[in-house]
């Protein structure tokens, strides 16, 4: 406390308080510093304030924009639990991770490949993060694509060619790697460029790229922007290769982008989710928070279709379905509740 000044507090009376007295007005501050754990559902007492952060990535992407529409609807909806949530700008998924792993995240986007490797300690990363699956959620449906008169018509056709491939350190490589390594081609047969989507789209343009990787939620705006000015060559995948990929990994599954959802695409294109967007958290992390985050963002999904479209895929079918991450068990507990957990993808 700061230090007394004449005449700012009252001298001590010769008269003594009840004991009673003190006694309830110790009860009262008490009771009005807030106390318990996830405190109750509205209309209870007011819980103590609980200060939560959501690592997202940097703002121009997709995992900025969904993360913050969680955040609020979370503000929003969980007040009977005294939750304030704020989504923290990071670099994306790698470093959400690592800080989920080391305290200072309590929930996180991730994508499902690059979460995949991490729980393994495979691929580069230097050991098994102990990070659990939340909510899977909007697919990334992703491809190469290219001018049409690059002549560009396979994946093998890249080798001696400039691809970009995703930017430095967003973590692309963990399921490019894959994608490349099933057709029998490998970093080392191409010059590989890193950029945004939106430089990518850039360099496709003004010829200083061959060919571009890009992707997301089905339109993605990257490939509307490029399909605009340009006549794009989508480079399809194997059906063998394919099927091998969807076989070796969780997180790789089919995906179809409708006939007309960019200029110039006169057919369906048959690609791959190559990792879904999902909500991770710490294995460590309280159930009981888990539990209640889980059922905020579930029973008040529409609200996040409100913010952002990829709240859509927060329904029965998606939120639960495997991708190779266990399951946190509060998240689980929610799912069982709501019939919606599929037993055989209990722990």
């Amino acid at each position: 406390m700061g230090g007394f000044k004449e005449g700012r507090f009252l001298r001590r009376s010769n008269t003594r308080w009840p004991v009673m007295v003190v006694l309830a007005v110790l009860a009262g501050t008490v009771a009005a510093c807030g106390g318990g754990g996830e405190g109750g559902e509205a209309g209870d007492s007011a819980p103590a304030r609980r200060f939560l952060s959501m690592g997202t990535a940097p703002p121009g992407g997709a995992f900025f924009v969904v993360g913050s529409a969680l955040a609020e609807v979370v503000n929003e909806t969980g007040g009977g639990f005294g939750y304030s949530v704020t989504a923290e700008a990071t670099s994306g998924s790698q470093e959400n991770i690592r800080r989920l792993a080391s305290g200072e995240l309590d929930f996180a986007l991730s994508n499902a490949a690059i979460t995949y490797f991490a729980v393994r300690g495979s691929e580069g990363w230097d050991r098994a993060y102990p990070v659990r699956s939340v909510m899977t959620l909007a697919p990334n449906v992703a491809l190469f694509v290219t001018q049409a008169s690059s002549g560009i018509a396979s994946i093998d056709d890249l080798r001696g060619r400039r691809v970009s491939v995703g930017p430095a350190g967003a973590g692309f490589e963990y399921f490019v790697g894959p994608l490349l390594g099933a057709h029998g081609v490998t970093y080392d047969d191409f010059s590989p460029l890193n950029a945004t989507q939106q430089a990518a789209v850039d360099m496709l343009t003004d010829g200083s790229a061959d060919a571009t990787f890009l992707g997301g939620a089905v339109p993605t705006a990257s490939i509307t922007q490029a399909a605009a000015s340009m006549e794009l060559t989508f480079i399809p995948y194997g059906d063998d290769e394919k099927q091998a990929l969807i076989d070796e990994y969780l997180f790789f599954r089919p995906a179809s982008i409708p006939a007309e959802t960019y200029r110039g695409q006169a057919e369906p294109f048959e690609g791959l989710d190559v990792g879904s967007m999902h909500v991770i958290t710490s294995a460590g992390a309280p159930d009981e928070l888990v539990y209640n985050w889980t059922r905020l963002l579930y029973e008040n999904r529409e609200l996040v279709v409100e913010k952002h479209a990829a709240g859509r895929a927060i329904n029965p079918n998606n939120v639960v379905r495997d991708t190779g991450t266990e399951f946190h068990p509060g998240a689980i507990r929610f799912y069982e509740e709501a019939g919606i957990w599929p037993q055989q993808a209990a722990p």
